[in-house]
């Protein structure tokens, strides 16, 4: 059995990632999933969260990803993603700017406010967030 499996994330605009990886985890509807080399195939949808996968050398990288599936095979991990961005990528100001707006609508009086969306709104910009924080790790 190798010890890598073929990682490729897209979006509706762009491949983000086209590499090999010895391990992932990925925010699966019910739950994260960690995905190694020779897993059993598999299709699920994804959620709002955090993907990591470790390259063979050993460096960690992550990315905020919101929505989409993913297929599983044993020497290949197809993730089609609505939203997928790198932690270099991720504009912090930008995505606190975008919690603190949710968090706003979320105590808003308004009775037109949609709070299932400002919900999603303020889970995503933590995810990307903390992603950010995290950046890639160098082990």
């Amino acid at each position: 059995m190798a010890d890598t499996f073929q990682l490729e994330i897209v979006t509706p605009e762009k491949a983000v990632v086209r590499e090999h990886a010895t391990e992932a985890q990925i925010p699966g509807k019910k739950g994260y999933l960690g995905v190694l080399p020779g897993h059993a195939p598999l299709i699920t949808e994804l959620a709002v969260g955090e993907i990591s996968y470790r390259k063979p050398g050993g460096e960690v990288e992550r990315l905020a990803v919101a929505w989409g599936f993913a297929e599983i095979l044993p020497d290949k991990v197809t993730i089609l993603a609505e939203a997928a961005e790198r932690a270099e990528d991720i504009d912090v100001a930008r995505a606190r700017e975008q919690k603190k707006r949710a968090e706003e609508r979320l105590h808003s009086p308004d009775p037109e406010t949609d709070f299932e969306r400002a919900l999603v709104a303020m889970e995503r910009a933590e995810t990307r967030i903390a992603v950010a924080e995290k950046g890639s790790d160098k082990q």
